[in-house]
């Protein structure tokens, strides 16, 4: 053998028993952590156990093939809105609107373009909200339900444009600003 191939083997004899070391150390703190005298009781936390897992799912109202589809925006929420021939029943987010809105006027606010035309006896509205707070999801809301209304029939449009139910409100909060405590407000001014 030469030179060159005894001091490749002897660093690949090196480097096997290195990468074996820290084996032995795993092994010897299993042994410890099983050998302690006092058994500790472990806590599992399974799926069936947590309050939400035990709660039943809610069935999504069933929307058939015959549907109207619409969106609805108002600072950063967003409605996806069905609306199909029915009897009047409404869904937001799989539950009744008064559980998930919890207030008489934003679910007023929601239905408005209904019952501005009389259809919410004969049509049922399903309505997924995502993001921001209870208030602008109910305007998302609206939005979308005021062009799934207009998607009926175009006459409905004059009276929905009147009631001011077709224009999307484009504000959203402003960033703020380094410098300054908010989007515009500045710090407190010290003279001396």
């Amino acid at each position: 053998m030469t030179e060159d191939t005894k001091k490749k083997s002897k660093k690949t004899v090196a480097s096997n028993q290195k990468k074996e070391a820290p084996k032995k150390k795993v092994v010897l703190k299993k042994k410890a952590l099983e050998s302690d005298s006092a058994p500790k009781k472990k806590t599992v936390i399974t799926k069936e156990s947590t309050p939400t897992a035990t709660a039943k799912k809610r069935p999504a109202m069933s929307v058939p093939k015959e549907y109207i589809y619409a969106t609805g925006r108002r600072k950063s929420s967003v409605a996806k809105v069905w609306l199909f021939k029915g009897n009047g029943r409404v869904q937001i987010n799989r539950q009744d609107p008064l559980v998930y809105l919890s207030s008489e006027r934003l679910i007023s606010k929601v239905m408005f373009p209904l019952n501005l035309m009389d259809l919410a006896s004969s049509y049922d509205v399903r309505v997924d909200v995502l993001g921001g707070g209870l208030a602008g999801q109910a305007d998302a809301a609206t939005l979308g339900v005021s062009r799934a209304v207009l998607a009926i029939s175009e006459d409905f449009r004059k009276s929905l444009r009147e009631h001011g139910l077709l224009t999307q409100d484009r504000r959203e909060k402003e960033r703020k600003k380094y410098g300054k405590r908010g989007a515009r407000k500045s710090p407190q001014f010290r003279k001396r």
